[in-house]
């Protein structure tokens, strides 16, 4: 750890990924759209004041703002750029040698009567080296001239940002004739001199020119694909544009995968209350431990002198037991929870961008597989969608998906549209195993719903407050919760229809049917009518809950995307149970579903669409008309998946455990990797061990997994003592829910008042 200053990391030092992505080093760089350079730089003053290489610097730097800009004029004179809409100015002087009209120029911004630019970026050299035939008495000349200079630099910087661009290298071998003079060991010797004078004038200064050196090692990577030898290609132009853009605009935007150059946020009101929450446990666990230890000694098994026999020590009580199990869940979690903040919140660990390639995703897939396969067993039982399958499914689901976001694979748009699928599956099974729920038991107690809810969001909302960020960001959960309810709902309103009372009379099937038909059509009209469901989530407090950048628009595009999944999965955990009552499926041990030719007829078809639904998203080209089908036949894939899997008896009977283990922990595995496998909100990538990336991401992996894993047995003791049995401390537990929740609203209240 070298101190939070990525500035520095930014302008100086980094790395390729691939052949034309920059990596800063510690840190990630944003990708400006026009829209937001205009917002950044609105009513500023830029100058770039140089010789042709900062030229090229002014031009790429300006189609940031407007990409339709063209490279036409005096290229050895003054060029201004302006754009009214946002009143930027933008202005490139023409002056290739430090001499005494660069600093005239300069001189005249650092006097009260001229208005100061806000961004002043300088730089020469090569015309010094060139019209004096590097000579070394135009060394000793530019020495003198930028010692000069150097003092009015100063000055500017205390109120505008300054930057020096180094010269970059020359490819020697292309240089035309009257520039051969222009070497790379002369360049050297006109950056180290830059570097030396005017470092050494802001030493006992606060203010200080920034030195773009970043651009040297760009160079040295790109520089043989030159049209000249001197000049930088276009894309390396960019890629210099770009980092000047986040040097200036990261502190004013703060884009979340931009963290080079923003400080770290403030602590919130609410996370002060949350660290202060955690402490007291921490302390109170400690005191309570100690308290017990103190009594165990005292009541240690000792032998009586009279009779011979060892006294056993009193046992404890229930309530101190339960308190203890309380406090020492909130201590572990208090300590998980910070390393979350420094993972993410803090700027202690670095950050990298993703960077995408086939070899990436793939062979980390087929590592996964042959690992899952090698741990194969027997099932418990038989029946179709059993728990092992079902967690086993929910588990290679989940390391795929973890494996998609780590890899950035979200750019490759076939592979994009299958994760889309593997999504819509996990909410098929909220459909299915819910319904099943229900149907089968009966029990719409609320016990039943607290306990869910409360496994679903425990988590979340704990992330809610100590990373400060919306509910509906953890986008996954706000879904499967809203489902859930939608499910409870559609059954337990009147008349309630189950399993029990179906049996005696075939008619209560048509009863249910039609509501499962009423919840169809609700999700149809919601689904074409944006207005209306925006006005549904956007009622306080819901739109407390719902709400990402100040709309619902994100909630509504998440919820419209697997609209009818959740739907199937109900009626498919319906006519599966029917047909189970009434016999018609074989599910012992190595028995096929159906008759031997039924099953075989449906295997071929099962393959042939789940191919072809591959094919089709493998073939897609556009991503917002695959995202409009998605909805509708996502289901086909699934569907296919779940009868492969089930109709050979072979294949039914057997799992593996490898892929059960994760999925009995997939929420947690969802959610957790936000923080503390990615970063930056999942934008980029966490560095624990910066230039080994095998060994982080071995290293980042085992913490998140381990991590994941203690919250899940977290989540599953506090349910115990919040959500109990008993119906009247239930009801008791509720109302302090429901105070706490209320204080939460009010104290979000007082931030959001305090921001604006």
């Amino acid at each position: 750890f070298k101190g939070g200053d990525t500035c520095e990391y930014l302008l100086s030092s980094g790395r390729f990924l691939g052949e034309q992505v920059w990596q800063p080093h510690s840190c990630m760089m944003h990708k400006y759209k026009n829209s937001e350079a205009k917002n950044c730089l609105i009513d500023k003053h830029v100058v770039f004041i140089g010789d042709s290489r900062i030229r090229q610097l002014f031009y790429s730097f300006i189609k940031l703002i407007n990409p339709q800009v063209k490279e036409e004029g005096n290229k050895h004179g003054n060029i201004p750029f302006e754009d009214k809409s946002a009143s930027i100015k933008v202005d490139f002087l023409w002056y290739p040698e430090v001499n005494g009209s660069m600093r005239q120029r300069i001189k005249s911004w650092t006097e009260g009567s001229v208005a100061k630019p806000h961004i002043i970026v300088a730089g020469a050299a090569t015309w010094s080296i060139k019209i004096h035939n590097g000579s070394n008495e135009a060394l000793t000349q530019y020495k003198i001239n930028i010692t000069s200079i150097a003092p009015l630099l100063e000055k500017l910087a205390k109120s505008s940002d300054v930057y020096w661009v180094l010269q970059d290298p020359v490819y020697e071998d292309m240089l035309s004739e009257s520039r051969k003079m222009i070497t790379n060991e002369k360049i050297d010797a006109y950056n180290e001199a830059a570097v030396r004078i005017l470092n050494s004038s802001s030493r006992n200064s606060k203010a200080k020119v920034k030195m773009f050196s970043v651009s040297k090692l760009i160079a040295q990577e790109t520089i043989m694909k030159s049209a000249d030898g001197l000049h930088l290609p276009e894309s390396s132009r960019d890629t210099n544009a770009m980092i000047l853009m986040n040097v200036y605009c990261n502190k004013i935007m703060k884009p979340i995968d931009g963290s080079c150059c923003q400080p770290q946020p403030p602590l919130t009101l609410i996370q002060k209350l949350a660290f202060c929450f955690f402490t007291l446990s921490i302390i109170g666990y400690l005191i309570i431990n100690l308290i017990h230890r103190n009594n165990f000694r005292k009541n240690k098994s000792c032998t009586d002198l009279e009779s011979g026999e060892e006294k056993k020590p009193a046992i404890s009580t229930p309530n101190v037991s339960t308190l203890e199990m309380l406090l020492h869940s909130f201590c572990k979690l208090g300590l998980i929870m910070t390393y979350f903040y420094l993972c993410d919140r803090a700027n202690l660990f670095m950050k990298e961008n993703k960077f995408y390639t086939h070899s990436s995703f793939f062979i980390p897939i087929v590592y996964i597989l042959v690992l899952g396969v090698f741990y194969t067993e027997n099932t418990k039982e038989t029946k179709v969608l059993n728990r092992e399958q079902t967690d086993e499914w929910k588990g290679w689901m989940q390391l795929v998906i973890l494996i998609y976001h780590m890899s950035g694979a979200s750019t490759f748009l076939p592979v994009y549209m299958h994760i889309r699928v593997l999504v819509a599956a996990y909410l098929f099974q909220t459909g299915y195993g819910h319904f099943s729920y229900f149907w089968i038991k009966g029990d719409f107690g609320v016990y039943r719903v607290c306990q869910v809810l409360f496994r679903l969001n425990f988590l979340v909302v704990v992330l809610c407050i100590v990373m400060d960020r919306p509910y509906q960001f953890y986008y996954f959960v706000p879904l499967v919760t809203v489902w859930f309810m939608i499910i409870y709902a559609t059954l337990a309103i009147w008349p309630q229809i189950v399993q029990k009372k179906a049996n005696g009379n075939c008619l209560w099937h048509f009863g249910l049917l039609l509501k499962l038909i009423c919840l169809l059509t609700c999700i149809y009209f919601l689904s074409y009518s944006q207005g209306a469901f925006e006005k549904i989530f956007s009622f306080w407090p819901l739109s407390k809950c719902f709400e990402l950048n100040g709309n619902v628009y994100e909630w509504w595009f998440r919820w419209k995307l697997d609209r009818y999944v959740v739907f199937h999965g109900m009626l498919f955990a319906f006519i599966y149970l029917a047909l189970q009552k009434r016999q018609m499926i074989s599910e012992g041990k190595g028995d096929p579903l159906f008759s031997n030719r039924v099953s075989n007829v449906l295997l071929f078809i099962s393959i042939v669409s789940f191919l072809t639904y591959s094919i089709w998203a493998s073939s897609c080209k556009n991503k917002t008309e695959c995202n409009e089908l998605h909805p509708s036949v996502s289901v086909v894939q699934i569907l296919a998946f779940v009868l492969i899997r089930n109709i050979p008896g072979y294949v039914r009977s057997v799992y593996s455990s490898f892929f059960a283990w994760f999925g009995k922990i997939s929420l947690e595995l969802f959610i957790c990797q936000y923080h503390i496998w990615l970063a930056a909100d999942t934008k980029g990538i966490l560095v624990l061990i910066p230039g080994y990336p095998m060994f982080n991401v071995l290293v980042s992996t085992f913490i998140f997994v381990c991590v994941a894993h203690e919250i899940s047995q977290i989540t599953n003791d506090l349910a115990q003592i919040v959500v109990p049995k008993d119906n009247s401390t239930l009801l008791k537990r509720l109302l302090c829910i429901a105070g706490f929740f209320s204080g939460l609203l009010l104290f979000s209240a007082m931030q959001d008042q305090s921001r604006h």
